[in-house]
C-alpha cells in the first residue's frame, strides 16, 4: 500500500470513529435538547476540569448574528497574529467545523480522540450530545496552546452547556423570539436567558436592542457588578459610504454581505477589546476584509449558481425566524430589484411570521424540502402557511430549473437547508469534474 492510500485510509477509519462515537453519545440521551448544566459539570470534572485551563475567552449568546460575531472576532484577531480557538454550532457539512484549534479546523483524529476521552471519563452516563461535544472542544482547548477562545452559546444562555466557561468578556448579539419553548414566549423572558451568561465583573458587550431586551440585559450586569458596554454609549460604530466607523477609526466594512453586519463587526472589535486584546487599526482592517461565515448572505459561484439563466445571482442565508426575517426583508429592500425567494424551513419554527416578513419583498416564492433536510417541514405546510402564495419547488435543484429569466435567487429558512445545499454545491461539482 503506497503512503498516499495509507493516509486516505486513516483519515476513513478516523472519520469512521468519529461517527461512531457520536452515534453511541446519541443513545445515552432521549431528548436532544435538554438545559442543564450539572450532568456536564459532572463530566468535567472527571476530565480534570479543562473549563478552567483555557485561554481569555469572549463568550457569545444572542438570537441572531452570534455565529457572524464569532467569525469577525476570529478573523480580526488572525490578522493581529493571535492563535484563537473557535467552538460555534451547528455544522453546515461536516462535523469538524464546529471546533477550530488555533486557526485550523479540528482533524478527525483530533476529534477521534477528544470524543474517546469523553466517553472513557463519562462511563455511560446520562449526557446530551451538544454536552459532549462541548466538553470534547473544552478538552481540545485545554490542551492546544494558543492566545484566545471565542464560544458561541448553543441555546440560550443560563443554563447552555457553554456557560461553564468563565470568560474574559462576554456580548450578546440581536435577540428575538425563537426557541420559545425552552427560553420563554417574551422578548424579556428571552433576555434574561440570554443575560445569564454575564458573570460577576466581567464586561457585556451590546448592540442595539428593543427597550425591555437592554433594560433585562442592564438589570442582569447591575446585579453581577459588570460594566455593561452599550453601543452608542460605552461604544460606537456607525456604517459610510466606503466603509464604517468604530470608535472613531475609519475601517472597511465586513466582508460579510448586509448592512447588519457593520453592528456585529462593531460588537465582535468591543469585546475583543474588553477581554484585553489591544487590536492594531491596520490588523482590523485586514480581519474585517477577511472574515467569512458560510450561509450568511453567502453569494454562491458554484454549480447551482451556473444552472441559472445568464446574468443571474444566488444567494444564501440560514435565518430562520423573525428577526432573521426582519434582516433579509431590509436587504431584500436594498436591494431593489425583484428576487425570487426559496424558502425551507425546520418544523418547529414559526413559518407563517417568517413568510409574512420576506413575502412583500418576493417576485416569487417556492417552497423546498430537501430530502436528508433535518425536521424539514413539509412543502405543502409552507404553502398553507404562505396562504397558497407559494409554489412548489419541491427541492432546490427543481425550484431552479423552473427559474427561466435572469433573476437574483434568495435560499433561505434553515441552517439545516443551508447545509443540504452545500452539500449539493460539492456534490454537484466533484460530479461535473467527475464527468
Amino acid at each position: 500500500m503506497t503512503n498516499e492510500l495509507q493516509r486516505e485510509a486513516g483519515a476513513t477509519f478516523s472519520r469512521l470513529k468519529v461517527s461512531a462515537a457520536l452515534e453511541r453519545l446519541h443513545s445515552l440521551y432521549p431528548r436532544m435538547i435538554d438545559l442543564k448544566i450539572d450532568r456536564l459539570q459532572r463530566l468535567l470534572a472527571a476530565l480534570g476540569s479543562p473549563e478552567k485551563h483555557l485561554p481569555p475567552a469572549v463568550h457569545v449568546a444572542g438570537t441572531n448574528g452570534k455565529g457572524s460575531v464569532c467569525a469577525i472576532a476570529r478573523a480580526v484577531a488572525e490578522a493581529a497574529d493571535l492563535r484563537a480557538h473557535v467552538f460555534t454550532s451547528p455544522h453546515l457539512v461536516r462535523f469538524n467545523e464546529r471546533i477550530r484549534l488555533a486557526g485550523q479546523l479540528a482533524t478527525d483524529d483530533q476529534l477521534a480522540e477528544a470524543l474517546d476521552a469523553i466517553e472513557a471519563a463519562n462511563k455511560a452516563n446520562e449526557i446530551t450530545v451538544f454536552e459532549a461535544i462541548t466538553a470534547a472542544a473544552l478538552w481540545l482547548f485545554a490542551r492546544v496552546p494558543a492566545d484566545l477562545c471565542i464560544i458561541e452559546v448553543g441555546l440560550g444562555g443560563r443554563m447552555d452547556a457553554t456557560n461553564v466557561v468563565y470568560p474574559a468578556a462576554c456580548a450578546i448579539t440581536s435577540i428575538s423570539l425563537d426557541h420559545q419553548d425552552f427560553l420563554g414566549n417574551t422578548l424579556e423572558l428571552i433576555a434574561g436567558e440570554k443575560a445569564g451568561i454575564i458573570k460577576p465583573g466581567i464586561p457585556v458587550v451590546t448592540g442595539y436592542q428593543p427597550a425591555e431586551v437592554l433594560a433585562r440585559i442592564a438589570a442582569e450586569a447591575a446585579q453581577q457588578n459588570a460594566p455593561h458596554l452599550r453601543r452608542g454609549l460605552e461604544w460606537a460604530v456607525e456604517p459610510t459610504p466606503t466603509g464604517m466607523v468604530f470608535n472613531g477609526l475609519d475601517l472597511p466594512r465586513p466582508a460579510l454581505a448586509g448592512l447588519h453586519q457593520v453592528e456585529n463587526a462593531g460588537i465582535a472589535l468591543a469585546a475583543l477589546r474588553a477581554a484585553g486584546f489591544n487590536i492594531p487599526p491596520g490588523a482590523m482592517a485586514l480581519g474585517l476584509r477577511a472574515a467569512e461565515w458560510p450561509a450568511r448572505l453567502q453569494r454562491l459561484h458554484g454549480p447551482l449558481a451556473a444552472s441559472l439563466p445568464q446574468g443571474s445571482e444566488l444567494w444564501l442565508d440560514g435565518a430562520h425566524n423573525p428577526g432573521g426575517a426582519e434582516i433579509l426583508a431590509q436587504q431584500l429592500q436594498d436591494w431593489a430589484t425583484p428576487t425570487t425567494v426559496i424558502l425551507g424551513m425546520k418544523q418547529s419554527k414559526d413559518v407563517a411570521e417568517f413568510i409574512r416578513i420576506i413575502a412583500p419583498h418576493a417576485a416569487t416564492l417556492y417552497a423546498v424540502a430537501e430530502p436528508e433536510q433535518h425536521l424539514a417541514l413539509p412543502v405543502e405546510k409552507i404553502i398553507e402557511a404562505s396562504g397558497n402564495r407559494a409554489l412548489p419547488g419541491p427541492d432546490i435543484r427543481a425550484a431552479l430549473a423552473q427559474i427561466n429569466t435572469p433573476a437574483r435567487v434568495l435560499i433561505c429558512g434553515s441552517l439545516y437547508l443551508a447545509g443540504e445545499v452545500l452539500k449539493l454545491e460539492q456534490f454537484t461539482e466533484l460530479s461535473h469534474n467527475a464527468s
